[in-house]
């Protein structure tokens, strides 16, 4: 029942234990020369975010060493605790649990830590309420500063929240917890496919180990019968050195038609808000996750039209060209990208599989040659400037319904995905604000998992 439901500060549902509200320690004593590549983590803003179900992100960690990190007891993270954000992107929150790498972190000089008492407060629950539309508009809303917007370790005290029993928090926090675990799981699931694609790649087109294997007179590993005969058994010499007899070492530009995109007018209403979507950074799929089945703006068809960019077809690769350089995504249903964008799409009987791998394995090398005064750019001609080793069509034909199975998988499992966080996002401020209780929510979930 809402009536058992009670008003709390943050300040009155921490733990009792010292520095169970803390923030990080004082800039120049963890700034950058103290970084290392390994020890005790550091959680800076880039591992928070402000998505909800994003927990923590670990991809990039810094380290301290464990004398250092002795310095910071007060800014000692470890499971059970959030973490918020406050100068830069206020409205961040972190939390350390299962899924976290570490067991203990030294949060940074513009981040915050809550302990909550266990026996008050669920903390993933409070994940979720922090995470939530709410809460997280309230932190924005009284954040100080233009510039670089700050929220105080005063102010998140301060702030009132509207918690359950104990027991309805737990329900809470493990009915939406389900959902973000199977949508993580998804996530990981992907990130193994993807690389199982990309070792295949470089297996058959860059260490050439099919061919290796037939000029030793083995049979190559993992091949079909059917497929291993089409690869051939000497090398011959190119200006990338030996490659299998019959391959050509050819420009990238030669493998690929590149299309250019476009931005309508923003000053346009009738352009924007309409159906198509609109590809610009943002939308980058996450690691491993490779298409882009949605993006966070859309344009019209007369949008689409103004901007002279073509509607790129399912299974097109896009390339970020322009100030954020070499994000890689292959799209998922039919879209428009803007002008800091290539849609790439495969010649001679390359499919759109082989495309995507290809430019993975060619972007170190169109980051070498990137241009600019002012933001990093490629351009057209620095395709001409990279060279890959075209193979032939019957064995780029055979590489794409290898690794077709596999992506397929992934985008099924982000479709998967997305309609699991549609009724995360449904459930989340309807199960914060009592509207619905954990036991009609739970109906919903055995239908959806």
């Amino acid at each position: 029942m809402v009536s058992e439901w009670r008003e709390v500060t943050v300040d009155q549902i921490r733990a009792s234990s010292d520095y169970s509200l803390a923030t990080g320690p004082f800039g120049s004593s963890i700034g950058s020369k103290y970084f290392q590549k390994s020890g005790v983590p550091v959680i800076r803003g880039s591992n928070l975010s402000e998505q909800v179900g994003t927990r923590l992100l670990e991809d990039d960690l810094v380290f301290l060493s464990l004398e250092k990190a002795a310095q910071f007891r007060r800014s000692i993270v470890r499971p059970g605790d959030l973490v918020f954000t406050c100068w830069g992107t206020v409205g961040q929150v972190g939390i350390i649990d299962e899924r976290s790498r570490f067991k203990e972190y030294v949060i940074s000089n513009k981040q915050m830590k809550l302990t909550p008492d266990p026996c008050q407060a669920d903390s993933l629950f409070l994940y979720y309420c922090f995470s939530g539309p709410e809460l997280s508009s309230l932190i924005k809303q009284q954040a100080i500063g233009s510039s670089v917007p700050g929220f105080n370790l005063g102010q998140l005290k301060a702030i009132r929240l509207s918690i359950p029993p104990l027991d309805e928090q737990h329900a809470i926090a493990r009915l939406l917890g389900s959902l973000d675990d199977k949508i993580y799981l998804n996530g990981q699931t992907n990130r193994t496919l993807h690389e199982m694609g990309r070792t295949l790649f470089g297996s058959w087109f860059v260490e050439f180990d099919p061919v290796v294997a037939r000029a030793a007179g083995r049979t190559p590993f993992g091949i079909t019968a059917r497929v291993a005969p089409l690869f051939p058994t000497e090398f011959v010499e190119s200006d990338k050195g030996p490659v299998p007899q019959g391959w050509h070492s050819v420009p990238f530009s030669a493998l690929v038609n590149i299309l250019s995109g476009g931005t309508p007018k923003t000053s346009v209403p009738d352009y924007w808000s309409g159906d198509i979507p609109w590809f610009s950074v943002v939308d980058t799929p996450g690691p491993g996750d490779v298409f882009v089945v949605d993006t966070q703006r859309k344009i019209t068809q007369r949008g689409l039209n103004e901007s002279a960019a073509e509607l790129l077809e399912e299974g097109t690769t896009i390339i970020t060209a322009r100030g954020t350089v070499g994000n890689v995504a292959v799209v998922g249903t039919p879209m428009a990208i803007n002008q800091s964008c290539y849609g790439l799409t495969g010649k001679s009987g390359l499919g759109p599989y082989f495309v995507y791998y290809a430019t993975l394995e060619a972007l170190e090398d169109l980051l070498q040659r990137t241009h600019g005064s002012v933001f990093s750019t490629i351009t057209k001609m620095t395709f001409d400037s990279v060279a890959l080793v075209e193979p032939p069509t019957e064995i780029a034909q055979a590489f794409e319904e290898e690794v077709g199975r596999l992506l397929q998988r992934i985008k099924a499992s982000l479709e998967e995905s997305r309609t699991l966080a549609e009724l995360r996002d449904f459930l989340l401020p309807r199960l914060l604000s009592g509207e619905i209780q954990s036991h009609r929510a739970e109906k919903l979930l055995e239908q959806a998992i």
